[in-house]
């Protein structure tokens, strides 16, 4: 609240007035400064008497793999021994603490180069694919990189909630390398950024299956694979990764 906007201008040599600035600023407390606030104040993500009322359980327990249980882990153990004197016990708290504050930092500033170095450079390139969309497809549901892919979910999640009505991308195209006989990947969008249930998984009866096979059933040269799982598939080719797509709408 107080000095990220700072921190993130520091980081990307502009002022803190750039638009930038509020953008990431947004973006890494959505990521992660409100998880850790939250747990810090037993605010669960989910509505316990929603769920509850809902009949839901959880099929694993992730806690340990949260930075909060992380942290967690660097308490002192109950049977511990404790210092007599006052001063050193405070001394061991204290390196505890300065550990688990490094740990966070480490954290926080590998979050921060992420999005000031990785994410935002992709933004201006996922609206470039998103503007020429409808090049590929009357209705817009194919999107294209053409150099390589970058960090698109975001971004293209942003783009349509903006652009608003129903209209959605289904599947990305892009290359598996920035090199001219680089083979393409058709990765068909998830309903959120972190589901692993896709709006339009390829389709059923492609799955599992790969090369010369593939192209049988599919009716398109080049096929390297498609995932079990229908998330992703793969083509020699671009003209055969665009042909999957515009075949797969309609199966």
């Amino acid at each position: 609240m107080h000095f990220g906007k700072a921190i993130i201008a520091q980081q990307l040599g502009v002022s803190e007035e750039a638009e930038e600035v509020g953008v990431l600023w947004t973006k890494i407390y959505e990521s992660f400064i409100e998880a850790l606030d939250a747990h810090d104040n037993g605010i669960s993500a989910y509505d316990p008497k929603a769920v509850k009322e809902a009949g839901l359980e959880k099929r694993f327990s992730d806690g340990g793999f949260s930075l909060g249980a992380m942290v967690g882990r660097l308490n002192p153990n109950w049977n511990d021994p404790t210092p007599s004197d006052p001063v050193e016990a405070q001394k061991a708290e204290d390196e505890k603490f300065l550990l688990a504050s490094t740990r966070m930092g480490e954290e926080f500033s590998r979050d921060l180069e992420y999005y000031t170095k990785s994410w935002l450079p992709a933004r201006s390139i996922v609206q470039q694919a998103y503007a020429k969309r409808l090049e590929y497809d009357p209705q817009g549901r194919v999107l294209v990189f053409d150099g390589q892919s970058v960090p698109w979910k975001d971004h293209l999640y942003t783009l349509e909630a903006q652009e608003g009505g129903n209209a959605k991308v289904l599947y990305v195209l892009y290359p598996e390398k920035p090199t001219p006989d680089a083979k393409w990947r058709i990765q068909a969008v998830p309903v959120s950024k972190d589901s692993f249930e896709s709006r339009k998984p390829l389709p059923e009866a492609w799955r599992g299956f790969r090369d010369e096979e593939l192209s049988g059933i599919t009716g398109v040269d080049g096929g390297v694979f498609v995932h079990a799982a229908g998330f992703i598939g793969g083509n020699k080719s671009f003209g055969g990764a665009k042909a999957m797509a515009l075949k797969a709408f309609d199966l």
